[in-house]
């Protein structure tokens, strides 16, 4: 596969942007996904791993960005460890709960962005 044809897959392992003030990175991370969504180049699939889940749960500012680049096309993946661990299987409101093998797949496959 030709590097240009190569599916881009972002990672989010954080729920915030950048290092230091948490809060700071938390309304980075929210620009960051709202920015995407209204960019023409989107990510081809969103791997979701530790507190990056936190993403896609009830209130999270960010849970509105992810929906909407959802329905423009862009593939949400939950680490179903890590959701579990965190105990918000109830609380997932955005993307699919997926498994370490499928993610290892995308992540493999394609170019891989880590945020």
């Amino acid at each position: 596969m030709s590097d240009t044809l190569r599916k881009k897959v972002l990672l989010l392992g954080s729920d915030s942007l950048g290092r230091g003030d948490e809060t700071l990175g938390r309304m980075l991370m929210a620009n960051f996904l709202r920015l995407l969504g209204e960019e023409g180049r989107r990510p081809d699939v969103i791997c979701c791993v530790n507190y990056g889940v936190k993403l896609a749960v009830r209130g999270s500012a960010c849970l509105g960005h992810l929906k909407h680049l959802a329905t423009l096309g862009t593939k949400i993946l939950l680490c179903r460890t890590c959701v579990e661990y965190f105990d918000l299987e109830d609380q997932v409101e955005a993307g699919e709960i997926s498994n370490m093998p499928t993610i290892q797949g995308h992540m493999i496959t394609g170019d891989v962005i880590p945020v």
